[in-house]
């Protein structure tokens, strides 16, 4: 099927052609021959790089040319990111493209002047919270890596957010794109879609397990070279040797680590003159932007040809990882399951180094299906691998038939709904209401019909789960019910404090624990704020490790009086939950008090990406706990809250909070300067802009000037500062004496 020959604008087809795109994939092909360009939902479970954003691109242009506007939904911010980066690429058709980045409970009505809205499904959620206007001119809806409906933590949000979006605009087309799963059909008839299933890639994918120094793929057998005592470092070194890259995925952040710098001694042997001097310069990059340790290392691994991928990462390493590895000089990552859940880094050989993962209530546990086939997934680059290959690592003929039978010859596993908690129920009950989604009982039971809990099982398998997130919601005065009992007809209302904690988009748990713990504080003080944040259910708190109980314990005891609430030592599974909330605390102290990131790092074992994830928590809880103060009109808490929100934005002392506001500017830079005599914008004003470049450096000090309004050009300021060379103050002879 031509793309010339499809109902899309013709400058929507010009385009495609000229960026090579003629021919469309079978996949693509059925999802056309199925209404995808005539307004039909579309589930399509097909493998990874086989055309599914190309599905969605085709199917938005369509509606943008007919005067629609399209929203899309992502489980994650990078990948939020990426699509935001590819979807810019319209904007030479004269289309307008933004992405959902601001706070959680803002309506960001800027964002309806676009044809395409990027958004994670919490953003989506928290804007049909906040009632932007725009989100009635939605006609087309994309979901993105829809089988995350099973996750436990994001399913029951996006399934919410989808069923508000039909509700909202029953006439809208929906997309949803999907991994192989076990049942598509049912999303499908969830959505009142047609479906498209297919197992064809772009690329071939074959699936291997390598035991005793071979890989058995099929009836084919290879040799792998034993260069290594380790199999997948031996995997490594025949990929890069073949002019291929790799993906490891490994079950933990210090084996990611750990193998990269085992790999990183062979793979160094093997780059070419030209990689070894681009890897430096990358190298040196990667070291700068960062101050720990783990920058340091994995500076050095990059400058080998390696790299590992974490959430531990700041974001900045990880771009820079992930654009090494697009370019091909990173011939070989190992990163997490995370790298597998939707980011575009396909590789030639995937080796799924360990198949089990660590469960807190389980010990190791073997992978799903899913998840192998997810990793195995990003196996063969189109257009640039002739085939991909996945491989399974046994160390014994018993293991490796138990891995063909349950991985390789395996079918993914069907997906559930995990909306059938209180946990996960109670914040939504709540925003249905305010929102006016369901005013009565009986309204909130058909609107849980529209849900895919309902469509595997019954809505009225629901009805306790339900009937308990009312009465929550009613003992803690956010609703309201005009009988006694809940009855199919009691109707209900929300009240100022439910509108807020629905706005301000925190579990109404999180919301009734900050309230209480305001009403009950004598005092406000920075540990006592951070850990009634940390006591919250939206907080997820550090595990304590036997080493830290000491210190933490003793803490608690110094300063038990500082706490508005703490169990007693003898309950033993709450003082273990309530340490854990402490330590979270501690860290988030150590992070506004200014303590370097690397000894942050290193104190609590964590890596620069969590600080930034606890940071970014604490900020959007501080700033829900500073409205809620002002709704109680606690001013001292209100007050303190709004300092306190400001300082975990930068990790820094109050005195800073001027200097940070300048852009470029964070809290390394903000004390220089401070310690440099400049306390305040007015004596930044009043700054030599020579002695301040020497502060931060040329270009830093130079925006610092823009933002003040100074016009001054600190390069021709230095120019003529050399131009004048100083007479000797000394009879000394120089060295032009001697010669």
């Amino acid at each position: 099927m031509n793309i010339n020959n499809l109902n899309l604008p013709e400058k929507v087809k010009k385009y495609y052609t000229d960026t090579g795109i003629v021919d469309l994939y079978p996949p693509q092909r059925e999802a056309v021959d199925k209404g995808l360009l005539d307004g039909e939902n579309i589930v399509a479970a097909i493998p990874t790089a086989s055309g599914k954003t190309l599905l969605a691109e085709l199917c938005m242009l369509k509606s943008i040319g007919m005067g629609g506007k399209c929203l899309y939904i992502v489980p994650l911010k990078a990948l939020a990111s990426e699509k935001y980066s590819r979807f810019r690429e319209f904007e030479s058709l004269g289309i307008k493209v933004g992405i959902a980045t601001g706070d959680l409970d803002s309506r960001e009505e800027w964002l309806g002047k676009n044809d395409i809205i990027i958004a994670t499904s919490e953003k989506v959620d928290s804007l049909l919270r906040n009632e932007s206007s725009w989100m009635k001119e939605i006609n087309t809806v994309v979901a993105d890596e829809v089988h995350l409906l099973n996750s436990v933590n994001r399913g029951p949000t996006l399934e919410i957010t989808l069923a508000k979006l039909i509700h909202l605009n029953p006439g809208s087309q929906i997309i949803a794109l999907s991994a192989t799963i076990g049942n598509p059909e049912d999303i499908a008839g969830w959505l009142g879609a047609r479906l498209v299933v297919s197992e064809w890639r772009p690329t071939d994918l074959y699936e291997g397990i390598l035991l005793d120094g071979l890989l058995h793929i099929g009836n084919i057998k290879k040799d792998i070279q034993d260069e290594s005592r380790d199999d997948a470092v031996n995997l490594v070194i025949d990929t890069v040797k073949d002019k291929g890259q790799c993906l490891v995925f490994e079950s933990s952040r210090r084996n990611c680590m750990g193998f990269a710098k085992k790999a990183g001694k062979w793979v160094s042997k093997i780059l070419d003159e030209h990689d070894t001097i681009q890897l430096k310069s990358l190298s040196q990059e990667i070291g700068e932007a960062g101050e720990t340790e783990i920058a340091d290392v994995l500076s050095r691994c990059v400058r080998q040809g390696v790299a590992f991928h974490h959430a531990g990462l700041n974001s900045e390493h990880r771009r820079m990882v992930e654009e090494g590895f697009r370019k091909n000089l990173i011939k070989m990552i190992s990163s997490t399951p995370t790298l597998a859940a939707g980011l575009n880094l396909p590789a030639r050989r995937v080796i799924i180094r360990s198949y089990k993962r660590y469960d807190p209530n389980f010990g190791m546990k073997p992978i799903p299906v899913l998840e192998y086939k997810q990793m195995a997934g990003r196996a063969g680059r189109p257009h640039l691998d002739p085939y991909g290959e996945s491989v399974l690592i046994a160390r014994s003929y018993d293991e490796f038939m138990d891995i063909m039978e349950n991985y390789v010859n395996a079918d993914p596993e069907d997906i559930w709904s995990k909306l059938g908690t209180e946990n996960a129920l109670r914040t939504h009950v709540l925003s249905t209401i305010v929102n006016g989604f369901a005013y009565t009982y009986r309204g909130l039971m058909d609107f849980v019909k529209m849900t895919f809990f309902a469509y595997q099982k019954e809505a009225s398998d629901l009805h306790d789960v339900i009937e308990e997130c009312v009465r929550f919601l009613i003992d803690n005065e956010m609703i309201i019910s005009d009988s006694n009992d809940i009855l199919p007809e009691s109707a209900f209302r929300s009240t100022a404090t439910g509108k807020l904690i629905s706005m301000l988009y925190i579990d109404p748990l999180s919301g009734s624990l900050i309230m209480d713990g305001i009403r009950k504080a004598d005092y406000f003080e920075d540990i006592t704020m951070m850990h009634l944040i940390c006591s919250t259910p939206d907080m997820k708190n550090l595990y304590m490790r036997s080493s830290d109980y000491e210190n933490v314990n003793m803490y608690v005891l110094q300063n038990k009086d500082k706490f508005i609430s703490m169990p007693s030592p003898f309950k033993m599974i709450e003082y273990e939950w309530f340490l854990g909330e402490v330590k979270t605390a501690l860290l988030l102290l150590d992070w506004i008090n200014e303590v370097p990131a690397d000894d942050i790092c290193k104190k609590y074992g964590i890596g620069e990406g969590d600080i930034r994830m606890f940071s970014e928590t604490a900020v959007w809880l501080m700033h829900a706990t500073s409205r809620l103060s002002g709704l109680l009109k606690v001013s001292e808490a209100s007050e303190k809250s709004k300092e306190l929100e400001k300082r975990l934005s930068y990790g820094i002392n109050s005195e800073l909070v001027n200097i940070v506001a300048l852009k470029g500017i964070g809290r390394v830079r903000a004390r220089k300067i401070y310690e440099n005599g400049y306390r305040s914008i007015d004596d930044l004003k009043k700054a030599d802009p020579l002695k301040l470049s020497k502060i931060v450096g040329s270009k830093i000090s130079q925006k610092i000037l823009k933002q003040l309004d100074i016009d001054v050009d600190i390069s021709e300021i230095k120019e003529k500062d050399s131009d004048t060379v100083p007479e000797p103050e000394s009879s000394q002879k120089t060295i032009s004496d001697f010669t």
